[in-house]
């Protein structure tokens, strides 16, 4: 399997979250090596895709510098990593992300309007040699050695609609967009109050987010799955490892985890070279490979 990159340039304007206005998003096609870079039109400001770019995950994962910088990433690089590419330039004129319905789906329909070319270059895995964990009290992520790439996550909420749940997902292209992709992201409407009385979360709805007060789900359409909420954190972690740039052969899993322990996981993999190789896939793992993106 080779590297992929997008046939045509494609763009879609969305709302920000934090501050609500309008966020221009255009994706262009790049050549082979290129990476995925990040670009900031209103700054003439590039951002290469590496976890030493970020620079903030206590909301959502941030890409940048003092010069400027591109937040809530993840949902958008979950659609990335679900499609393969390797390759592209995603140029916004904000600070942020759009936030779209609050999933990945979005994404994947504008990546599917786009389409993929296949490049003249193999592609490229992280392949993970040895188990590595970060801890966080009880909280913890996971990426282990594995001949398949999975995500298995639980989360453990004391709220009635929540509670403690678990979603497993063995990756592909098809089984993304059935079973992950939509999972949207959720939030408490006392602490949307807060965040909007300080001049951020201006652009947080109901429409692009689940929404929780103590007792309920808030949106009249309910959950799009029983388990939307691990869903989501499964989303949220595909593209938190795509920060690196690449898609990862090896086994994910989570208890609590968040974007935090997600970036400090890539940071503790890529310090020792004991702990990964860079696999050119020949054409055996290829065949096999290729298949998940059928």
């Amino acid at each position: 399997m080779n590297q992929r990159t997008i046939r045509k340039s494609v763009e879609v304007v969305g709302i920000g979250l934090h501050k609500g206005e309008p966020i221009k998003l255009r994706l262009e096609p790049l050549g082979v090596d290129a990476g995925i870079i990040f670009y900031r039109e209103d700054l003439a400001l590039s951002i290469p895709l590496s976890p030493s770019s970020v620079i903030d995950t206590q909301m959502a994962t941030v890409i940048g510098s003092d010069k400027g910088y591109i937040s809530t990433i993840e949902h958008f690089l979950s659609a990335v990593y679900a499609y393969g590419i390797d390759n592209m330039r995603v140029v916004v004129n904000g600070n942020e992300m759009p936030i779209m319905d609050g999933s990945a789906a979005s994404f994947c329909l504008l990546l599917d309007e786009a389409g993929i070319q296949e490049q003249d270059v193999v592609k490229q895995l992280i392949r993970v040699k040895k188990r590595v964990e970060v801890r966080d009290g009880d909280k913890f992520v996971c990426i282990e050695p594995s001949n398949n790439v999975t995500f298995d996550f639980t989360i453990d909420f004391e709220h009635p609609v929540i509670g403690k749940q678990s979603q497993s997902y063995s990756f592909g292209t098809k089984p993304f967009l059935e079973e992950i992709a939509r999972a949207r992201t959720f939030g408490f409407a006392r602490d949307i109050q807060y965040l909007q009385s300080i001049n951020l979360a201006l652009g947080a709805s109901l429409n692009n987010a689940i929404g929780l007060d103590d007792e309920k789900v808030l949106n009249p359409e309910g959950l799009r799955f029983d388990n939307e909420f691990a869903r989501h954190k499964i989303l949220d972690a595909m593209g938190d490892m795509m920060v690196t740039g690449h898609n990862i052969l090896g086994a994910y899993s989570s208890f609590a985890g968040s974007h935090k322990l997600n970036h400090e996981l890539t940071v503790a993999l890529l310090a020792d070279s004991a702990n990964y190789e860079m696999v050119a896939l020949n054409k055996a793992q290829s065949r096999e490979f290729a298949k998940s993106f059928a």
